[in-house]
């Protein structure tokens, strides 16, 4: 399903890849398979291993160890707030107290509609930005630096707003 849906795609990623190193495509892939639904599927992680020669668990390995993978269903958008040391010098531990308060959850859940989820990650590379976030979508990731609750929450809203339009036209969860 994976293989023939992104059939074209796939070979563009490959192509970029000595035929003896194929299996270094597999981030790549792993990322072109959750693009629409935001998670990888086990037939996706099947079809991946399949296609680089490798077996299922190494790709699984690889989803589980990342944070930009995902294997199960969760949320349309993902807000990860960098809580490393630097950034929790900087405040970012209050930070994403204050935004889970706003959003009445906590760490690692997702907001009732089920549009956004929040959790703490380490190192995004922006320390002395802090408090700063990625928020990962299908149509990428976008970085937010220099933030209060108050921007995040604000930003937190629009992306709210963008999810239920998504599944009021049916291109969402």
């Amino acid at each position: 399903m994976f293989a023939e849906k992104y059939s074209d795609e796939i070979q563009a990623i490959l192509s970029k890849y000595p035929p003896e190193q194929r299996r270094a495509a597999v981030m790549p892939l792993i990322y072109l398979a959750q693009r629409e639904q935001m998670y990888v599927t086990k037939q996706a992680m099947v079809e991946i291993a399949e296609i680089l020669g490798i077996s299922s668990t190494d790709v699984a390995s690889i989803v589980g160890f990342y944070t930009l993978y995902y294997d199960k269903v969760g949320s349309t958008y993902r807000v990860q707030v960098c809580t490393d040391l630097p950034c929790a010098l900087r405040g970012a531990e209050q930070f994403l107290e204050g935004l889970c308060n706003n959003l009445g959850i906590r760490v690692g859940e997702t907001t009732p509609d089920g549009a956004v989820m929040v959790e703490a990650v380490m190192c995004l590379a922006a320390c002395d930005k802090a408090p700063m976030f990625q928020v990962q979508s299908g149509d990428g990731l976008s970085y937010h630096e220099n933030q209060t609750v108050e921007s995040a929450a604000s930003l937190v809203a629009e992306l709210r707003r963008k999810a239920q339009s998504k599944r009021r036209d049916g291109h969402g969860r």
